[in-house]
């Protein structure tokens, strides 16, 4: 394992800082979170704790809910080319298809009842089919768009928490394995998952993101650092965080530059941070205005070149960090 220098520890005050714009969510402290963009004046998101969904329009601030059922505890969603909007019914143990044109919801059940709570959800590069996480029920889980069929791939290790998921263009999907010091991925073919142990038994990876070289970057939310694994060679890189091992770092996101961006969620306020592989230097600090509270996932719309989150001070947030 290999460590490489960082920012002082102590980053309360910003460093080349980017400009951050927030929109306060008008449905009470309903933890708005994991917002999609789809250009610039339409932005979805869910409420987790309120049961909806909602779309923000950055322009003017408006805000249009539409109710899930009680008790559906959204987690995740994300919207295709086609609008329709896809979302994790966390808490009913379903994935949940909303086609805002007629208003209508599909609900597809998993297949196995320990299957219980649908976490993240991602497309492949042709949105053919979304592979998505079950934390406390251990399964990697991919639905075919076409016939809403589900596959439900068991994580070996017990306890394994699958969270963080992206996929590489070649179809791998790679996991963030929270409950262990392990990442995943899994063979599109063959369904067939590997875990990847990383050096420190105490590191407990959470989100994770691609850059175009094919590096997979991840977050070590017990211990403040930002890690690298070489899926080629196997090698891992970790750099300490900017607030050290008091960081906390949740969501995460990768621009069009390949720069990764992520919060540090252990800081009062959080801290919004940019690192570059290329410099492997972190670049740029600063504090969220609402104080983020938690920042639990982050969007990279390209078309606007912003990194859009959701923050447990009931905000919906808009940092522009370029193409």
């Amino acid at each position: 394992i290999c460590l490489a220098a960082c920012l002082p520890a102590a980053a309360a005050d910003a460093v080349s800082p980017v400009d951050i714009e927030e929109w306060t969510v008008p449905y009470g402290s309903s933890r708005p979170r994991d917002p999609d963009a789809v250009g610039d004046r339409e932005v979805w998101f869910v409420g987790q704790r309120g049961d909806y969904l909602a779309r923000l329009d950055p322009g003017p601030g408006d805000c249009v809910r539409r109710d899930l059922e009680r008790n559906t505890g959204p987690h995740n969603l994300i919207v295709g080319a086609d609008g329709v909007v896809w979302y994790a019914g966390n808490r009913q143990g379903h994935i949940g298809r909303y086609d805002p044109a007629s208003d209508t919801i599909e609900k597809i059940a998993m297949p196995d009842d320990a299957a219980r709570d649908p976490h993240t959800l991602i497309f492949d590069a042709g949105e053919r089919q979304i592979w998505f996480t079950v934390q406390n029920g251990n399964f990697v889980g991919r639905l075919r768009v076409a016939d809403r069929s589900v596959d439900l791939i068991p994580v070996p290790s017990r306890g394994a928490r699958p969270y963080g998921i992206v996929v590489s263009p070649d179809g791998v999907a790679w996991i963030a394995l929270f409950g262990t010091n392990k990442l995943a991925s899994v063979d599109p073919e063959t369904l067939t998952l590997t875990e990847h142990p990383l050096p420190v038994s105490g590191a407990r990876p959470r989100r994770l993101g691609l850059t175009s070289d094919g590096q997979v970057y991840f977050v070590d939310y017990a211990r403040g650092r930002l890690g690298r694994l070489d899926p080629g060679s196997g090698a891992v890189r970790e750099w300490p965080m900017p607030s050290g091992r008091r960081a906390r770092p949740y969501g995460m996101a990768i621009d069009g530059q390949d720069r990764i961006w992520f919060v540090e969620s252990g800081p009062s306020p959080n801290n919004f941070v940019g690192f570059d592989p290329a410099t492997e230097a972190f670049f740029s600090v600063t504090p969220i205005p609402s104080g983020g509270g938690s920042v639990r996932h982050m969007d990279y719309d390209s078309g606007t070149g912003t990194v859009w989150f959701g923050t447990d001070r009931n905000t919906i947030g808009r940092a522009r960090v370029g193409r």
